[in-house]
């Protein structure tokens, strides 16, 4: 069975190569294509005004690494701000870009979710009145995390640092895509992202030029809201697990024959 990993390229490869290492048989499909800010200046400006910030909240991976690619010349961290995460995929892409860990803020190890809801759980326990908070996202998302913190007293601003997008697949990518449609029951969907099952459905309809019998897919889902989109979108067995690494391994290998 092939494990088709739909994380946006640079995190489906990351993950590819962790679960080959365990033996399981993955390739990357990435559903949602990562580009640059359509305004630049805006996240340099937010880069020249994080010393007012009382806390940065960066809700993915590449919201981290597309802020830190459009840092000014001389932008500095500020070296008392701290930078929070929904989960440890994000809080290790803090610590590549040189944050210490007494800056970074996450959910606890052994939450039941990595979501604004558990990262919530940690922050609530903060005084937020007259605090400022950046939130670090692309075109849209963390509203619920964003009300909670202004209930509580803060500030919130947003700065969109990347944009999220459909993928253009390549003859491979539809080829694979076109597969995986036709024979259900050799590949297994690991999805990340609630966007990536709407992007699956629109592109299977474009690659059979006729919409897709999902009723024999097979995925896994690593948060209820996703396992949610991929059942309405019509797939036969989902599963949900923890995106930690050793919990999907032990959910593929659950689906093995």
């Amino acid at each position: 069975m092939k494990v088709l990993v739909t994380r946006p390229a640079a995190q489906a490869h990351e993950w590819v190569q962790a679960l080959r290492g365990h033996g399981v048989q993955a390739q990357a499909l990435p559903l949602i294509e990562i580009a640059p800010p359509a305004n630049l200046a805006a996240v340099q400006e937010a880069w020249r005004s994080l010393p007012r910030y009382a806390l940065a909240v960066f809700v993915s991976p590449n919201a981290v690494e597309q802020f830190f690619a459009a840092r000014p010349d001389g932008a500095l961290w500020p070296r008392d701000l701290r930078a929070a995460s929904p989960g440890p995929g994000t809080d290790l892409v803090l610590d590549r870009v040189g944050l210490a860990p007494a800056l970074r803020v996450q959910p606890a190890a052994d939450a039941p979710q990595f979501d604004s809801e558990s990262l919530w759980q940690v922050l609530r326990h903060h005084d937020w009145r007259g605090g400022e908070v950046l939130i670090v996202r692309s075109n849209s998302g963390r509203e619920w995390l964003a009300q909670r913190l202004a209930e509580a007293g803060a500030r919130v601003d947003f700065v969109s640092a990347y944009e999220r997008r459909a993928p253009r697949l390549a003859e491979d990518g539809r080829a694979l895509l076109r597969e995986a449609i036709q024979k259900p029951r050799q590949h297994l969907w690991f999805f990340s992202s609630s966007e990536s099952v709407d992007h699956l459905e629109s592109l299977g309809s474009e690659v059979l030029a006729a919409p897709p019998d999902w009723s024999g897919a097979q995925a896994l889902a690593t948060h209820p809201r996703i396992a949610s989109r991929a059942r309405r979108l019509g797939m036969g067995s989902v599963t949900e697990c923890a995106p930690r690494l050793d919990a999907v391994v032990r959910s593929i290998q659950s689906f093995a024959p």
